[in-house]
Formats: structure tokens, C-alpha cells, sequence
């Protein structure tokens, strides 16, 4: 099962990079991801236990989103792109606007059997 993680990666100034250098930094991501099939077995076994999700970037922070089977795997795939990872973070819950499912039933006047039916109503 794969848990998800937050990363905090302080990179300052990286807010005013181009969107070449936003490309190429997710190039590298990617880069390794894809690479991890090579044949040293523990690079294999990261491969198919870690997905990138996406990355929020401010003034001198990227904020990622990862999928994985462990926090060991998001700190090796960062120092094999050569990433800071300063802090990572499993996620213990998601809360969004459905997780209001009462607010919900009130706003379509019928109690809410499924979350999904209500957003795709």
C-alpha cells in the first residue's frame, strides 16, 4: 500500500525560476523515477513503490506530493535527483470540502448517500 507524503524542500529564490527551469527540475524528477529500473535490485524496487503526484512552488520552497510504500524511498529518490528534502511528511488524513458530507445534504436538500454522486451531479 502506498502512503502519501508531503515534502518541504527549502530552496531559496527557486519562486523566480523560469518555466525552463521548472521543466528541467521536473525533467530530473522524472528522470529518476524512470530510471529506477536499472538492474541494482533496491533502485528496481523503488520504482514501482513511489509516484510523484505534483509540486507546489513558492518564493523559496517546493512543496511535493508522493505517493509511497515508505518515507526511505521519498529520501532516496531526493538524493538521487539531487533534491533537498528538508522535511518530510506522512499525511494522516485528506480533509476537503466533502469531508462536510452534512453541510452537503443541506445544500442539495436530500442527505448525501455518496460523496462522489454529489460532485459528479
Amino acid at each position: 500500500m502506498l502512503n502519501r507524503y508531503i515534502i518541504e524542500r527549502n530552496m531559496p529564490g527557486v519562486g523566480a525560476g523560469t518555466d525552463q527551469d521548472f521543466s528541467q527540475m521536473a525533467g530530473k524528477s522524472n528522470q529518476v523515477l524512470n530510471d529506477l529500473g536499472s538492474n541494482i535490485q533496491w533502485v528496481h524496487d523503488l520504482g514501482s513503490n513511489i509516484q510523484w503526484v505534483h509540486s507546489y512552488i513558492t518564493d523559496d520552497k517546493v512543496i511535493c506530493e508522493y505517493l509511497a510504500e515508505n518515507e526511505d524511498l521519498v529520501r532516496q529518490h531526493a538524493k538521487l535527483g539531487g533534491f533537498p528534502a528538508d522535511k518530510i511528511m506522512k499525511v494522516k488524513h485528506v480533509c476537503d470540502p466533502t469531508t462536510a458530507e452534512d453541510d452537503f445534504s443541506a445544500i442539495k436538500g436530500t442527505k448525501t448517500q455518496d460523496r462522489e454522486s454529489f460532485l459528479t451531479s
